[in-house]
């Protein structure tokens, strides 16, 4: 009897239907990728997908949330992401602006300048609606907001944005790893790993860790 394979999740459009049915044509979803590392910036995508394509879906089989994806999976989907939107961006705020801003307010800055790429390269004048994953914007009054918990597991253009905030993100920490190497960055991407935590103790932090992090600040005050 031939082996079954696991058909992969694929994130869903209904909400993206729901919205485009009462007029909201440009629907921008955005995520971020980075928010809990030791080190390195936080990294935002912003996807508008073009959701009435009968097809979508079956061009995007396999996106989903970033996190439940492997890395090969990723870089397997992010041109096709890129190929079928209307419009794409990518942008980060760095480790000092985290330090500077809190990491909600690095994210949102990180996030203000993808959805700044996707209008600057695209034809999209203005999103009619943002779709966010957990997050509460009220510094962009002028723009309507879903807010979903879990949303880059429930909407197809939040699960396009994590993905490509994540690949940019890792590919990134790669080339500090080249800088940095004695940190180990390619392997746990800045992440709290037991590698990482030895390589700081025995090297302490360098100028691309978040210094307002606890791990961080805890051996700066040591």
């Amino acid at each position: 009897m031939p082996k079954k394979t696991r058909k992969q999740q694929t994130a869903s459009l209904r909400h993206e239907h729901e919205y485009y049915a009462h007029g909201f044509q440009f629907i921008v979803g955005l995520d971020e990728a980075g928010r809990g590392p030791w080190a390195g910036p936080v990294a935002a995508g912003a996807v508008c997908l073009p959701v009435t394509q009968p097809d979508l879906s079956q061009k995007l089989a396999g996106v989903r949330d970033s996190k439940q994806m492997t890395p090969r999976q990723r870089t397997q989907l992010l041109d096709t992401i890129k190929q079928v939107s209307l419009g794409w961006g990518v942008a980060s705020a760095s480790n000092t602006e985290i330090d500077t801003l809190g990491i909600v307010g690095a994210v949102k800055l990180a996030m203000s300048r993808a959805l700044e790429m996707l209008l600057a390269t695209s034809a999209i004048e203005q999103p009619d609606c943002l779709f966010l994953d957990a997050l509460l914007w009220p510094e962009m009054p002028h723009i309507p907001q879903v807010s979903m918990i879990g949303g880059d597991a429930r909407s197809l253009s939040i699960a396009a944005a994590s993905v490509i905030a994540k690949v940019w993100r890792d590919d990134f920490m790669v080339e500090l790893d080249a800088r940095y190497p004695q940190y180990g960055f390619a392997a746990h991407k800045g992440y709290g790993t037991t590698q990482h935590q030895a390589a700081l103790e025995q090297y302490g932090p360098s100028p691309v860790h978040r210094t307002t992090f606890a791990p961080i600040r805890s051996l700066l005050e040591s």
